[in-house]
């Protein structure tokens, strides 16, 4: 598992401090800035880097796959924080911990208190690789609407080749945003936005929020008149797994303005570990109604895919929808997986994947 958090010796700041680490002198596309932490020196163990004129201490093995990373210190704290990786594909800032729905799935359970780190994050995206995209997540995002607006239009307007894929509920929209929205670049963001039943009552019931389907088919509607770039998603769950082609029916008559369907296995942490046995769908014994989604989505025009099936999970004509959509930093492969020649193309397995309690048949290919 990639460590996202790396032990260092406590610096003397009283705030926190975005920073990049740079193991080389580099002329490459990212350049240099004053806020970069240039090595000085290594041994097996551990690594010394100029910062600022202060001497900082990094405690890894592996320094080289750190360089053009950017890290954020905290005050009080003996960790770095890696908020960019150069070399990864999968970065996300998670903007708020904070939010109004209790999704019986929910990867990241709620919390009351909410750090504003907008500055922090800004001063992160000005030190990114060019070209990237970046994941701005919760919690709900849109709980802290104005300083999100503001974040996107002064990201946008110093780093404009940079891409944002915002994860949100889509509750908190209405007709006064549309200026914000008009402002930002819309082609370069991609709006994930779950929508789990064309049933409102199931919907409601899965997000634990009454009246939140009404809400969300509304503000679908008010971002697609804008041209924003819609994902849909889908969590596949034993409360939703008999009305998929349901809903790929509404999907295609009311929302055929979105750009793609993702329809998602379930991830076992936080809220869905809790409800596991009662909501985990086995798609390797029962993909038909998954199939049947699928089938008239397509056949309709409506662009779908499968995340976090592994391919062995999916029969063979169902395969070309599957995207290795686990991030690398919580991604795993089991031991059946080792001769399995479908590997290379395979997004694997959560971290946390239950291997007694998860799909029935997982079967080197």
């Amino acid at each position: 598992m990639i460590q996202l958090q790396i032990a260092i010796d406590p610096l003397p700041i009283i705030q926190p401090l975005v920073f990049r680490l740079r193991t080389t002198p580099k002329t490459d596309k990212q350049g240099s800035s004053p806020n970069d932490a240039i090595l000085i020196s290594r041994n097996e163990t551990s690594a010394e880097f100029d910062l600022f004129g202060f001497s900082l201490k990094i405690y890894t093995s592996e320094v080289d796959g750190l360089d053009g990373d950017v890290v954020m210190a905290i005050p009080g704290r003996r960790t770095i924080h890696r908020l960019i990786r150069s070399n990864s594909a999968n970065n996300t800032l998670l903007i708020t911990e904070q939010c109004d729905q209790m999704c019986i799935m929910c990867s990241q359970p709620p919390k009351k208190h909410h750090n504003d780190m907008f500055d922090s994050f800004f001063e992160a995206i000005q030190l990114a690789p060019p070209g990237v995209t970046i994941g701005l997540s919760g919690g709900e995002p849109f709980l802290h609407k104005a300083r999100l607006f503001d974040f996107l239009q002064r990201a946008q307007a110093v780093r404009p080749d940079i891409s944002f894929h915002i994860l949100t509920n889509g509750q908190h929209f209405d007709r006064s945003d549309l200026c914000s929205l008009r402002r930002l670049d819309l082609t370069s963001i991609l709006w994930g936005i779950p929508i789990y039943s064309a049933d409102a009552r199931i919907h409601d019931n899965i997000v634990v929020k009454e009246g939140a389907f009404k809400v969300l088919q509304d503000n679908l509607a008010l971002l697609g008149s804008v041209g924003a770039v819609i994902e849909l998603r889908t969590v596949v769950l034993k409360s939703n797994i008999h009305c998929l082609q349901k809903l790929a029916g509404h999907i295609t008559t009311h929302l055929s303005f979105a750009s793609v369907w993702a329809i998602m296995q379930l991830e076992n942490i936080g809220f869905a570990r809790m409800n596991w046995d009662r909501e985990f769908h086995d798609s390797s014994v029962t993909f038909e109604p998954i199939a049947d989604g699928i089938n008239l989505a397509e056949a309709r025009g409506m662009r779908t895919t499968l995340y976090n099936f592994p391919l062995c999970t999916v029969p063979p004509a169902y395969r070309k929808y599957c995207v290795a959509s686990i991030s690398d930093w919580k991604q795993k492969y089991l031991s059946a997986c080792k001769e399995c020649t479908l590997k290379s193309g395979c997004g694997g397995f959560f971290e946390w994947y239950p291997e007694k309690q998860g799909f029935a048949e997982v079967i080197a290919q």
